[in-house]
C-alpha cells in the first residue's frame, strides 16, 4: 500500500513562522504598555517572596535543616525562582477569551486565518517574554543580597530549566484557555475560574513543594494531572532536587503533558465552533 505524505510548501511554512513571531511581538508590546502594573506586580512578588522564604526556612530549621529532601539553600532558591515563575505563567486574571465569547466578538477570531488556540498562545508567549525581563529576573537578582541561595552545580541544569520553564508556560496557557473556553457552554465562568484559582494555588507547587504532601497524594497530582508541570518540575530542576536521570525524566513527562493539553484545547475549540454553528452563531 502506497502512503502519500503531503509536505507543506516552504513559503507557507515561512509565512506561518513569521505570523507566529508577529503575534508574539504584539503580545510583548501590548503588555509593555502597562508599566505601573508591572512595577506593582514586581513589588508584590518580592514581598511575598520574603514571607514565603522565612516560612519555609522555619520549616527546614524545625526539621533539622532538611525538609522533604530540600536543604535551606535549596528552599530559598525554590521560593525566589517560584516567585519569578509566577509572573512568567500569569495563571490568574486572564479572561479575554471568556469576555469575547460572551460579547460575541469571538466570531471575528474564528474568521482569521490563524486558529484561536495558536494566536492566543503566540500572544501569551510574547507576554511571558516581557515578564521574563521585568518580573522574573529582578527577584532572582535581589535574592542573593538577603539570603544564601543555591546555585546549580550541573552544567545542563540551566538549559534544562529554560526548556522546562517554556513548557510550563505552554501548560499554564492551555489550562487558562480551557477555563475561559467554558464560556462557550456556561455564560458565567466565575465558578470554573475560582476552582482553577484554588487548585492551581494548592497543587501546582507554588505555595509549597508538592513533596511536602503524603506520597500517594503527591504521586497522584504529579502523574494524573498537569499541575506539577507548572511550578514543581521547573523548580525541582533548578534546585537539582533529584539525580540527573530523574531531572530529564520529569521534563519529559512535562513535555508530554504540554502536548496533551494543547490537543485538548484544539478539540474543545473544534467542539465549540460546531456548537456556535448549530446555534446559528
Amino acid at each position: 500500500m502506497a502512503v502519500t505524505v503531503t509536505v507543506p510548501p516552504v513559503d507557507s511554512t515561512v509565512a506561518a513562522i513569521r505570523t507566529f513571531g508577529a503575534l508574539c511581538r504584539a503580545g510583548y508590546r501590548r503588555h509593555a504598555t502597562y508599566r505601573q502594573a508591572t512595577v506593582a506586580g514586581l513589588v508584590t512578588n518580592t514581598v511575598f517572596g520574603f514571607l514565603k522564604c522565612y516560612v519555609l526556612l522555619a520549616v527546614a530549621e524545625s526539621a533539622a535543616g532538611l525538609a522533604a529532601g530540600y536543604d535551606a539553600r535549596q528552599l530559598v532558591t525554590y521560593v525566589w525562582v517560584g516567585q519569578g515563575m509566577f509572573a512568567l505563567l500569569g495563571l490568574w486574571g486572564w479572561t479575554e477569551l471568556a469576555d469575547r465569547i460572551r460579547s460575541g466578538d469571538v466570531v471575528s477570531d474564528l474568521l482569521r486565518p490563524v486558529p484561536p488556540v495558536v494566536s492566543y498562545l503566540a500572544t501569551d508567549l510574547g507576554r511571558a517574554g516581557y515578564a521574563l525581563l521585568t518580573r522574573f529576573l529582578p527577584p532572582l537578582l535581589a535574592a542573593p543580597l538577603f539570603f544564601d541561595v543555591y546555585l546549580p552545580h550541573r552544567w545542563w541544569t540551566g538549559p534544562l530549566f529554560a526548556v522546562s520553564a517554556l513548557v510550563a508556560i505552554v501548560i499554564g496557557f492551555s489550562c487558562r484557555y480551557l477555563v475561559n473556553a467554558a464560556a462557550y457552554w456556561l455564560y458565567d465562568v466565575r465558578g470554573p475560574m475560582i476552582l482553577w484559582l484554588v487548585v492551581s494555588s494548592a497543587l501546582a507547587g507554588l505555595a509549597f513543594p508538592l513533596r511536602f504532601l503524603p506520597e500517594p497524594l503527591m504521586l497522584a497530582v504529579w502523574v494524573a494531572t498537569p499541575l506539577a508541570g507548572l511550578f514543581q518540575t521547573p523548580l525541582d530542576v533548578v534546585v537539582e532536587r533529584d539525580p540527573p536521570a530523574v531531572q530529564f525524566g520529569l521534563v519529559a513527562g512535562q513535555l508530554a503533558w504540554a502536548v496533551v493539553m494543547l490537543l485538548v484545547c484544539a478539540v474543545v475549540q473544534r467542539r465549540a465552533e460546531r456548537r456556535l454553528v448549530v446555534q446559528g452563531g
